[in-house]
């Protein structure tokens, strides 16, 4: 072995690395290098075993710091064959348990067929790299493009043995922080092996959701997390058109402790959305640049109609409503979404400016109010869904959102939330109007000792349970199904598969 000292490590894949090489593809590299390698990797392991040359080459993971930077340190460099002493540096470097060695030396092919080969949780990948290599600051800079059997990627690796210099190199380069995936980590994504975890985030005008999705070799998902945080984006947005300081500032240190949370789960990749009050916003891409300079995650605005469509994808696959007719809706803060289907296939989708901030600041529905207060925001609710009438009744009325996930926990009485007793609820018109009655003559106060309701959504309760409850007359059901999927559900399956 030539190199003996750790070094410290930051390295993107995908689209992140598209967008970082770019600022290094304006300079001509060092040197540019093709290989063909082969790497071996396991469920388990976190340490860099692959063969080049006829080398058996091995990294081990050292550290993690607080930054995410990863230390990296050469244990070995082989020429084949290998002692049984090395083979078993090899084997703990996979992190796997192997038959006890029949041999003092192995030849490559007798170490392939005896050891890797026959291992059920060994896959030995054949991958093709094209390396680009800049110096930054001091520091190696590789830009990588990767190909195996299974797809291509392209990464991008920042290394030195001085920590604060990759942290220089990152800012010369104009990147924030981000999250950082290992070789190991990303290949083993790329070739979908083990268990994989991608984080979605979906900006509201009232709530920051946030779900860690983890799928496993058998192609299944399961939440690893699924949460929310009312974070009031769009408070005063209706009357000022723009977002005001303190709730971008709110919305933007959940986002951020979202990424970091879905970053130290392991998980591969984090996407985010921005719904109605984006849309809305006249200065929406301050929050967008600041939550990028906070944690490099770049906000997607959709428009109202892939809203629509994507929480579609996402309560279908939750309900498993197969025949007859289908109507989802989803209210928000700041709008209403709304796509109408059969089976999977969409007929018709949009998306309406009613959400419950507006309502409750215009018509005062955060505390009581009089029986005449409440008729005047129903009409006017009515009078924003007029897109609903005269439509006939589907077979199946689906509703997702805080507005029914809320009122499905205070009809169960969920001292604390169960996503599993919440999903598939079943509201009909005689619950949803005993609890706007609740609501209606209960104070923000007394609203928050409603066991089921969260604390943070006492305010605008009453207007979204208006909402919902003129969706239900405007359609013509007698109850409708709860979903406790949605959008973040839909942009999981849309964006990783």
């Amino acid at each position: 072995m030539t190199e003996t000292t750790p070094r410290w490590e930051w390295r993107s894949f995908a689209d992140s690395a598209v967008d970082i090489g770019s600022a290094l593809i304006l300079s001509p590299p060092d040197r540019i290098q093709e290989s063909d390698e082969l790497y071996l990797l396991s469920a388990e392991g976190t340490d860099t075993v692959k063969i080049r040359d006829d080398l058996m080459d091995v990294k081990h993971l050292v550290a993690v710091d607080e930054r995410g930077l990863q230390q990296w340190s050469p244990v070995m460099k082989a020429d084949f064959p290998l002692s049984s002493a090395d083979v078993d540096t090899v084997i703990a470097a996979l992190g796997v348990v192997s038959p006890p060695l029949a041999r003092d030396m192995y030849t490559l092919g007798q170490f392939m067929n005896e050891l890797v080969h026959p291992h059920p949780d060994v896959v030995a990948a054949d991958v093709h790299k094209r390396r680009e290599r800049h110096t930054i600051g001091g520091c190696l800079a590789e830009l990588t493009e990767v190909r195996s059997g299974k797809g291509s990627t392209r990464t991008i690796a920042i290394e030195s043995e001085d920590p604060a210099l990759v942290m220089a190199a990152l800012r010369e380069l104009g990147l924030p922080p981000m999250p950082n995936v290992s070789f190991p980590r990303g290949l083993k994504s790329l070739l979908r092996l083990g268990t994989e975890r991608y984080g979605v985030i979906d900006v509201g005008t009232n709530s920051v959701k946030f779900h860690l999705g983890e799928r496993g070799a058998d192609g299944h998902w399961r939440a690893v997390a699924d949460r929310a945080e009312v974070t009031r984006l769009g408070e005063g947005l209706h009357e000022a058109g723009r977002l005001s300081p303190e709730p971008m500032e709110r919305t933007v240190e959940a986002i951020v402790a979202m990424v970091d949370e879905a970053a130290q789960a392991g998980a591969a990749e984090t996407v985010a959305v921005g719904t109605a009050g984006l849309r809305i916003a006249s200065n929406s891409e301050d929050l967008i640049a600041a939550v990028r300079a906070r944690c490099g995650l770049t906000i997607d605005v959709v428009s109202g109609d892939e809203e629509a469509r994507l929480a579609y994808l996402g309560t279908r696959a939750g309900i498993g409503q197969s025949r007859g007719s289908l109507v989802v809706f989803e209210t928000g803060g700041g709008s209403s979404q709304f796509t109408v289907g059969h089976g999977e296939e969409i007929d018709e989708r949009f998306s309406l400016d009613v959400g419950a901030v507006r309502y409750t600041e215009a018509h005062g529905l955060g505390a009581a109010v009089s029986e005449d207060a409440l008729a005047e925001a129903f009409a006017a609710i009515a009078a924003d869904l007029r897109r609903l009438d005269d439509r006939p009744t589907p077979n199946l009325l689906v509703a997702m959102g805080g507005a029914v996930t809320n009122m499905a926990a205070v009809m169960h009485a969920l001292g604390e939330y169960d996503a599993d007793i919440v999903h598939g609820t079943v509201l009909d018109r005689t619950e949803i109007d005993r609890q706007i009655e609740l609501y209606r003559t209960s104070s923000s106060d007394e609203r928050r000792s409603i066991i089921g309701l969260q604390p943070q959504r006492a305010d605008i309760i009453l207007a979204g349970a208006c909402i919902v409850r003129t969706v239900l007359a405007a359609f013509g059901n007698e109850s409708l199904t709860v979903s406790d999927r949605g959008l973040r559900h839909g942009l999981l399956v849309e964006r990783f598969g």
